[in-house]
């Protein structure tokens, strides 16, 4: 997944390297840290050595991890400057449990599906957030996103909205770790007190994070709003690491069902 997301953001920076030699002139390639042969090089290196460590894992496995990345492609190369540029990270996004879970598993646990619902709407808010830290330099560029088109106030709005039925979802939906009963532990030696309090503390924790987030998307510095998008993603993170712990230790550790 590493390998992916590297490739996915080389592939970015040489897509929108024009737009970053108006708007953000230090990132490697405008700055000629890094030339464009290079960066592409480096691209394709890690999208196939991407695949390439997928490979073990098993045909599915693999095929969810060529879907993730032709996302990603799709993202950079086209709709990031579109109204739909929301759409390929609401549909990655959902992937990346998948990915791991076929990867360790060869399956993937019913109560994983539930997530499906969350990860969209967090992917569209994200990717509106992301919009909303380069609002300026999409303008410059003529890049017409959703923040360019609705405004930053309408956009914040927007992404606040999906970013709270998200949450909603999650604690509606996600599965509740049942109480561990000495000594138990879950297959691999991860004990179930700590697949618990994981579950407790993941929800209520990306919670807070992702709404610190967006409360610095709010300012008119563009570092700031930075910031916050960091800070969205990183409390997308703990949400999933939650749920993921609370179906994990339902399905005794991994085991698909």
């Amino acid at each position: 997944m590493f390998c992916l997301q590297v490739s996915i953001g080389a592939v970015n920076d040489i897509a929108d390297v024009e737009l970053d030699r108006v708007g953000k002139p230090a990132k490697p390639i405008p700055a000629r840290m890094v030339s464009l042969p290079l960066a592409r090089a480096w691209a394709i290196g890690a999208g196939g050595l991407g695949l390439a460590l997928a490979w073990p894992s098993g045909v599915p496995t693999i095929a969810v991890a060529a879907v993730g990345l032709g996302l990603g492609y799709l993202y950079d190369l086209s709709l990031s400057r579109t109204v739909l540029s929301w759409l390929p990270l609401s549909l990655a996004l959902p992937l990346v449990p998948v990915f791991a879970w076929l990867g360790a598993t060869s399956g993937v646990p019913s109560g994983l599906f539930g997530l499906l619902p969350v990860a969209l709407l967090a992917g569209a808010a994200l990717t509106i957030a992301n919009g909303l830290v380069d609002i300026e330099r999409d303008v410059l560029g003529g890049k017409p996103t959703i923040p360019v088109r609705l405004g930053r106030v309408q956009s914040w709005l927007v992404h606040a909205a999906l970013f709270a039925v998200a949450l909603v979802l999650a604690f509606a939906l996600a599965p509740a770790a049942p109480a561990p009963a000495a000594p138990a532990s879950v297959s691999g030696g991860a004990p179930s007190t700590l697949l618990s309090v994981l579950r407790a503390v993941g929800l209520p924790l990306g919670t807070v994070v992702v709404m610190a987030g967006a409360g610095l998307l709010l300012a008119a510095r563009q570092e700031i709003r930075e910031r916050g998008w960091e800070l969205e993603g990183v409390g997308t993170a703990a949400l999933g690491i939650g749920w993921l712990a609370g179906v994990a230790a339902l399905s005794g550790g991994g085991a698909a069902s």
